[in-house]
């Protein structure tokens, strides 16, 4: 029985939700600390190389010209705030035309920012406020629809293909030859809960941004004269929707040796393709972060038992939700909300045959939700009712994460029977 009122770890026992989300606060806190001294390592050496030398220049160009440097500094403030507004030493493209004014939006609503071109007027601000909130949720939408239409992809294509190499596998019986209907029944048995595994999908959707990003930076490279290098390191930035502006791609007015409408469609469909890839990645590698994490407090519940009570009934314990763990360390719950609404057998015939680690099956099981049944359970805590459990959620089985991991889960694990 665990410990109710204090234990090494702190004046209670922790909720395992709640622990994770510790855990994970505690691994970005680590690993942002990590990236620091190395960036710093890094960087901080070029930029102080970098101050010496413009403070040699400027003041080597105020004693030849005899200027002061006050009239120098307000010279260069003025062309900080033209730098602002998108005026350039090298002409480019103006920003505020409608093509470029396209381009701008485009960065807004998927969220990259690039940052070369933002409003100077009041009216453009305030309106942006505006068209950002709905553009960018539409944009989040999109992007969640798209990953739930590439993993359905995923999953029916490696599941034909398990199913062809199953099927050649199959051995006549006793030296018999096995009939057809005999074959199609016992194949169709052992692959009903079969579903791929989540990292042979990280690794499709790896191929597929890598793929993406290598083509893009040979046409980067050739037309933007950049490094390769520097053209898949803007490809990271761009769709990753970090965008930080020190490279941005289509900025000449026109391509010498190129034709300039061709490289900007391409341009176009490069960024689209490789964000919505990259944030198909992006939520897979998540849950085998939340993976590693489920481990860690797994060992943790040896040292600390009071914290992270044992497995199996325990009248004061709540339901474990939105855990990603293999089928036969799940203890077996009650469907509703809060918990797997499907209990399907925990022992997957498929999931062992694919001799995974951890199937789809697995982290679908413990992750199914999606927005209607999330809002509903916002709406119920805030007028402060007990949630109940509906037959529809029965039969769907949602329950756990929400976003893009909801929309994820219920379409891999094929829970929704309304579609």
């Amino acid at each position: 029985m665990a410990c109710r009122s204090g234990c090494c770890c702190g004046s209670g026992p922790i909720n395992e939700d709640n622990a994770r989300f510790l855990l994970l606060a505690l691994f970005i806190v680590v690993y942002l600390l990590c990236g620091a001294a190395v960036f710093s390592a890094l960087e901080h050496p070029k930029e102080r190389e970098a101050k010496e030398r413009w403070a040699q220049r400027f003041e080597h160009f105020s004693q030849k010209y005899n200027l002061s440097k006050k009239e120098l500094n307000n010279f260069l403030r003025n062309y900080e705030e033209a730098n602002v507004a998108g005026i350039r030493v090298d002409a480019i493209r103006p920003r505020w035309d409608f093509t470029g004014a396209f381009y701008f939006v485009g960065t807004v609503v998927s969220t990259i920012g690039f940052g070369m071109t933002t409003p100077a007027t009041i009216g453009g601000k305030v309106f942006l406020m505006f068209y950002g909130l709905l553009g960018c949720a539409a944009t989040i939408l999109f992007f969640n629809l798209f990953l739930e239409r590439v993993i359905t992809v995923i999953a029916f294509v490696l599941k034909s293909c398990y199913e062809r190499r199953h099927n050649k596998a199959v051995l006549p019986q006793n030296g018999r030859q096995v009939s057809e209907g005999n074959r199609a029944s016992g194949a169709g048995e052992e692959l009903a809960g079969w579903k791929p595994s989540v990292y042979c999908v990280m690794l499709i959707l790896g191929a597929a941004a890598v793929l993406v990003s290598c083509c893009a930076s040979l046409m980067y490279s050739a037309a933007e004269g950049w490094g390769y290098l520097d053209s898949l390191y803007f490809c990271f930035v761009a769709f990753s929707t970090i965008g930080f502006g020190d490279m941005v791609s289509s900025q000449r007015v026109a391509y010498e040796g190129h034709a300039t409408v061709a490289y900007r469609l391409g341009n176009f469909f490069f960024i689209l393709t490789g964000v919505c890839c990259i944030y198909s990645l992006f939520n897979v590698i998540s849950i085998v972060i939340k993976q590693v994490l489920n481990w860690l407090l797994r060992r943790l519940e040896a040292p600390c038992r009071c914290c992270f009570p044992r497995r199996g009934h325990h009248p004061h314990r709540h339901p474990r939700r939105n855990v990603v763990a293999p089928g036969h360390l799940r203890a077996r719950r009650d469907p509703s909300i809060e918990t797997d609404a499907i209990n399907e057998s925990e022992t997957d015939t498929g999931r062992r045959l694919s001799g995974e680690m951890i199937s789809m099956r697995d982290f679908l099981a413990a992750n199914k939700v999606n927005l209607a049944i999330m809002q509903k359970q916002l709406s119920e805590m805030a007028v402060g009712n007990q949630r109940q459990s509906s037959s529809s959620s029965r039969q769907n089985g949602f329950s756990g994460g929400v976003g893009a991991l909801g929309i994820m889960n219920n379409r891999l694990a094929e829970t929704s029977v309304d579609r």
